[in-house]
């Protein structure tokens, strides 16, 4: 692409960004499904006689989930239904993705707790029903028009990978590139996922156009010799897709000229973290002389630097004849509302994966003009301007056991939701909240009506809105009663405890050691918290980290806040094995308040975090 329409673009984008969104002629309608593979020629993919150029996104929870932090959950892995992989690749059309990367083909770790869901169960077994949902991902996937990247390895312990091949057989993960048994084992792998026949669509992955390639692994750390016996295996038992090279050719260790000259592979690709913008660019820059267009290149990840600074290298890549780019990482709505969230250890406490169209909760990291900037970038790589926004369609309003707990399944593209009530099943119905966003607070219920009156009983249902509209409403819910009043503290705002003493202060970051609770309250032996409510006080419930299993915390109430007695609290702790990431134990304290209780204080024993308290009353 020429200079001059780069910077013709970029004054485009510029006023974009401006708008949350872009206005064209009306989008080209997607096929219904994929009508060519992909193939690969003088260094450029194709898809029948149109060159394929992408800019997307890496999704890695798209066939497996590890960001399950429901507070109760007593480990995070979980795998995606429908409606999430739905939701995620239709995020990525609505963006202009064409492409998307997952992560890898999750092996069985033997520390896992029972009820660990994961793909490769044993050398040579595959659980059935983990298959069945990456059957639903290249279903979808064909459906929505998003072509997969497929990664076949890990060369890491997350979701389980070399290692755990090798710990199957009793050897280390340095036997995995050159003992016979172990690339048996994962040659038995490759075959078995190559020729599955889809449970859903019919159709045997290798003859799925919906997926552009087979990447011999993630980060492998491989001599070449492997990677050829592999390469040369997949094309052996798929003809029809391309194979890219899973080189860990991360800054600064370039791509290999090995893989550049090898026949069996088709693409090359890199990784890129590094802090410094202009060293990323010019290891891109590298790793293209060293391709000189002998092979398509794709820069499989990048990320964790600034949008002015993502744009530079977008610019960069569209100007060359790198054929795609897929920042690290995009995450997608969870089926029991709001969004997963995944805090990136290389992203120095700042970074967290993107939530799409943008949220106030992203602002630290740029999230609602970073997303724009893509969208545009990913229209115009295809020669084409970014259409307008899409009004997003019906959100599907949960079951309601009480006005203070209110979720929804969100609508890929609504940047708020408008949230109407009514005393009858069929209307006429109330606004009660125009701007409540599904991405303020992590795994938790998204609304809370504190204007439901008590002895009421009402009907809820939902709309979706972005720039573009407002969607129909949801399905209604109702009718749901109201026998008290809730005080819910989230830990956002300073003004909703009623005193605090000692040293009590607001927690940030290393949130993913809390389950990603982006707001907290921290103190040591000695700290109070003081919530005082009209009315009495029915129950409560404490969410608390901690880093022992001893109390952290004692609860008390009082009628009048001068003296005070304990609470009976029943404890619960929900520990994961999961030792990756340094979890504290999340405790959660419930209990009931005596008749003339209206005042509770949680007062610190031990070093902890409080997450959310809630306190029901009658006032």
């Amino acid at each position: 692409m020429s200079r001059s329409r780069l910077e013709t673009l970029g004054a485009t984008i510029t006023c974009a960004l401006a708008a949350g969104m872009i206005g064209a002629a009306p989008p080209e309608e997607a096929p219904p499904s994929f009508q060519h593979f992909v193939t690969a020629r003088d260094g450029r993919l194709y898809e029948g006689d149109r060159e394929l150029r992408f800019i997307s996104f890496n999704i890695p929870n798209l066939n497996y989930v590890e960001d399950e932090f429901a507070f109760d959950r007593t480990q995070p892995y979980r795998l995606p239904d429908e409606y999430e992989i739905r939701d995620a690749l239709e995020s990525v059309r609505q963006i202009g993705g064409q492409v998307v990367r997952m992560y890898t083909i999750p092996v069985r770790r033997m520390q896992d707790p029972e009820g660990v869901p994961t793909f490769l169960l044993a050398p040579g077994e595959l659980d059935e029903t983990s298959m069945q949902a990456m059957d639903r991902v290249l279903a979808v996937a064909g459906e929505v028009g998003v072509r997969l990247i497929f990664p076949l390895l890990n060369n890491w312990q997350w979701m389980g990978g070399r290692p755990q091949y090798a710990e199957f057989r009793g050897k280390t993960e340095a036997d995995f590139w050159t003992d016979r048994q172990l690339i048996a084992d994962f040659k038995r792998t490759i075959e078995l996922v190559v020729t599955r026949t889809n449970t859903i669509t019919g159709v045997a992955y290798r003859d799925d156009k919906a997926i552009l390639c087979w990447e011999t692994g993630n980060e492998l750390q491989a001599p070449h010799a492997w990677t050829h016996e592999i390469a040369a295996y997949l094309k052996e038992l798929d003809p029809h897709h391309l194979v890219m090279d899973g080189y860990h050719a991360i800054d600064p260790i370039p791509v290999r000229e090995e893989a550049v000259a090898d026949p069996m592979i088709d693409i090359v690709s890199s990784h890129h973290y590094v802090a410094d913008p202009e060293l990323l660019r010019a290891f891109i820059r590298t790793n293209q002389e060293i391709i000189a267009g002998r092979k398509p290149y794709v820069v499989g990840e990048f990320g964790f630097v600034g949008t002015s600074a993502v744009e530079r290298i977008l610019d960069d890549l569209m100007a060359s004849d790198v054929s795609g780019a897929l920042i690290w990482s995009l995450r997608f709505h969870r089926r029991e509302g709001g969004f997963y969230w995944h805090s990136e250890p290389l992203g120095s406490g700042l970074f967290k994966a993107y939530h799409w169209p943008g949220f106030p909760s992203g602002a630290d990291y740029d999230e609602r003009h970073l997303l724009a900037l893509m969208r545009a970038r990913a229209f115009a790589i295809q020669d084409r301007v970014a259409p307008p926004l899409e009004a997003p369609e019906a959100p599907r309003l949960l079951p309601i056991e009480d006005v203070s707990r209110i979720s929804w399944q969100g609508s890929a593209g609504a940047s708020a939701y408008v949230v109407e009530r009514s005393a009858r099943e069929r209307g006429p119905w109330t606004v009660v909240a125009d701007d409540v966003s599904d991405a303020s607070v992590p795994y938790e219920p998204l609304f809370h009506d504190t204007s439901a009156a008590v002895g009421g009983s009402y009907h809820y249902r939902v709309r979706a809105r972005n720039v573009a509209g407002t969607s129909p409403p949801s399905n209604a819910v109702g009718p749901v009663a109201v026998p008290h009043a809730t005080l819910i503290d989230t830990m956002r705002s300073r003004a909703i405890p009623y005193s605090a003493r000692g040293d009590v202060t607001v927690a940030t970051g290393e949130d993913r050691r809390f389950r990603e609770r982006l707001h907290r309250r921290r103190a040591s032996n000695g700290g109070e918290l003081l919530y005082a409510v009209p009315g009495p006080l029915e129950a409560f419930r404490v969410q608390v980290f901690a880093r022992e299993t001893d109390d952290p915390v004692v609860i008390l109430g009082s009628p009048d806040g001068r003296v005070f007695g304990p609470l009976s609290a029943r404890r619960e702790s929900f520990a994961f094995a999961d030792a990756d990431y340094g979890y504290w134990l999340p405790i959660l304290y419930s209990g009931e308040g005596r008749d003339d209780d209206r005042y509770l204080k949680i007062v610190f024993r031990n070093p902890a975090q409080l997450s959310r308290v809630e306190i029901d009353y009658v006032p």
